[in-house]
């Protein structure tokens, strides 16, 4: 039976050509897919890489093809409204909505099970209050900063020209400039697209210095000061680590680097372009602090910070003990969960490595609160963001504004496909293949972006105002409630520890933030050994002195 196919397309090469009298043109259209069909059976069968080609000529081909498709199968025909990952068809479904502006309700009640383990809520209030306008904003800048920069509470996560296609950042920038909100270009440089439409930029610096690179990969001040100096770059951001493969490096093919991607990186064509996974510009706490304080000089005062996703959490109570050290702190730090985002990963990374944006998000707002530092420094927050509850979430734990990279992909068109690292993007976001973003129409899916951002706040204008606050910055961790079992409702202040100001100083009796604050040193990311509870108590009480 394995060979039967390929026996009949061969039939059909010997047979047809002697039917053309009784069949006429029909036979020849059958010699034609038969002879298509010999061929393919012919190469499946010589051809040593795929064992079961070999042994099920033609047949194996349908196995194939069906694995390529099988995303949108499951997700067009398999999936319910509330399954599928990383996003389910309800959370897809909203953001497409809303970039049209379609009707984003919902009908009969919710589709959740809102008796389940883990079902969150926001609480609301008998008297709602009324919030005339969903332009929210943050003030990001420090009392070192001279340039402080009013930024949208929801904006575009970086994601790099080279990781998206040309037209997909035009589109996104232009969204960008016509809502007024931030776009940050991702560690792949400051490229002409992000140029294009002059929408607001976050230049993120990864460790590959990208667009600020000397010729051996190091950082470049001249280079640097050069590009930061322009108008529509508002925030730098030096990225530490990002949430889909934290302490990962990457490489970026020589073959797959084009004339464009080399000068926007400031890389030679024809050698691999390397990411390390670690900063070579500093390798301490308080070097990272005066690194700070060199790029924010530089820039001519411009919001410095940085993004990172929580791995050791002794090492973010390293800087912060490196910013009362130095007196220098970053203007903000934006929180990257390991939900991931739009960078490929090995699957260990992707699964297993880094901490949930959650749990990363109430390490960095303690570590801040109680070492008495949170006033100077403003907190952003991304990971799997797409709606105004999700961003409820995030601030009621501390965050001052939301950033979102796969939300905005869905709304200049990506059907999640999960073909990002392959460059066959079906929709032409994530592909440099010229045919394939030409389906990317800039303008169209700049005004989705535009519409999604919008309509994103204003949900969350109407459920700050059910909650009967006037800003979303009153949100607080009680205002989130979480079914922790079938007998046991908690609120988020319940749930995820809250340190008051000053306590990690003055000395928290919380064991998880003794034991982080008294391995912490300034002078380096290793921890200080501990030995004893009693040690412990002792390192603790020499810290807070």
């Amino acid at each position: 039976m394995r060979y039967l196919p390929f026996g009949l397309s061969i039939l059909g090469v010997f047979v047809f050509p002697f039917t053309t009298g009784a069949l006429g043109g029909f036979a020849w259209v059958m010699f034609t897919i038969s002879a298509a069909l010999t061929a393919i059976g012919v190469r499946d069968i010589l051809q040593e890489k795929h064992a079961v080609r070999r042994n099920y000529p033609i047949l194996a081909n349908i196995r194939y093809l069906l694995e390529e498709i099988r995303p949108e199968i499951r997700q067009y025909f398999l999936e319910s409204e509330t399954d599928g990952t990383p996003f389910n068809r309800s959370k897809r479904a909203i953001v497409y909505q809303r970039a049209k502006r379609a009707l984003d309700k919902r009908p009969f009640g919710t589709q959740l099970d809102v008796y389940s383990d883990n079902f969150e809520w926001l609480t609301h209030s008998m008297m709602p209050a009324h919030i005339p306008s969903s332009d929210f904003r943050v003030r990001v800048g420090g009392p070192d900063c001279l340039k402080p920069y009013d930024l949208s509470l929801f904006n575009i996560s970086a994601m790099s020209f080279g990781s998206l296609s040309a037209n997909a950042i035009r589109a996104l920038n232009k969204g960008a400039k016509l809502g007024g909100f931030a776009h940050d270009t991702g560690e792949g440089g400051f490229s002409p697209y992000h140029r294009e439409f002059g929408g607001d930029i976050i230049w993120e610096l990864g460790s590959g210095y990208f667009g600020c690179r000397n010729a051996d990969g190091s950082f470049s001040e001249e280079m640097f000061a050069k590009t930061a100096s322009t108008e529509q770059i508002k925030m730098i951001e030096i990225k530490l680590s990002q949430g889909a493969k934290p302490g990962h490096g990457g490489v970026l093919p020589a073959a797959k680097i084009s004339a464009e991607i080399a000068l926007t990186r400031g890389v030679p064509l024809g050698v691999d372009c390397v990411s390390p996974a670690s900063h070579s510009a500093f390798s301490t706490p308080i070097e990272l602090m005066h690194f700070i304080a060199k790029l924010r000089e530089l820039s001519g005062g411009k919001p410095v910070g940085f993004k990172l996703c929580i791995g050791n959490d002794w090492e973010f109570a390293a800087m912060c003990k490196a910013m009362l050290e130095t007196g220098i702190t970053p203007d903000f730090i934006v929180v990257d969960g390991k939900e991931g985002g739009t960078g490929a990963a090995p699957l260990e990374f992707t699964d297993h490595v880094g901490t949930p944006l959650r749990e990363g998000l109430t390490i960095v707002r303690n570590c801040l609160v109680g070492a008495g530092l949170k006033d100077r420094v403003k907190l952003g927050a991304s990971g799997r963001i797409v709606t105004a509850f999700d961003m409820a979430r995030v601030l009621a734990l501390g965050a001052d504004w939301c950033n979102a990279a796969r939300g905005y992909m869905f709304a200049i068109g990506c059907i999640q496909s999960l073909a990002c690292h392959t460059d066959r993007c079906p929709t032409g976001v994530a592909t440099q293949d010229p045919i394939r973003q030409r389906a990317l129409v800039v303008g169209d899916k700049a005004e989705r972006v535009r519409h999604f951002h919008d309509s994103t706040l204003e949900a969350l204008r109407e459920i700050v105002a059910a909650a009967g606050l006037q800003h979303p910055s009153e949100i607080t961790a009680r205002h989130v409630m979480k079914r922790v079992s079938q007998l046991e409702v908690r609120s988020f202040a319940e749930v995820y520890a809250q340190l008051s100001p000053g306590e990690l100083i003055q000395g928290t009796r919380d064991p998880a933030y003794q034991r982080m604050w008294a391995m912490a040193d300034a002078q380096t990311f290793a921890p200080r050994p501990l030995t004893t509870a009693a040690n412990d108590a002792t390192e603790v009480s020499v810290a807070a002195s």
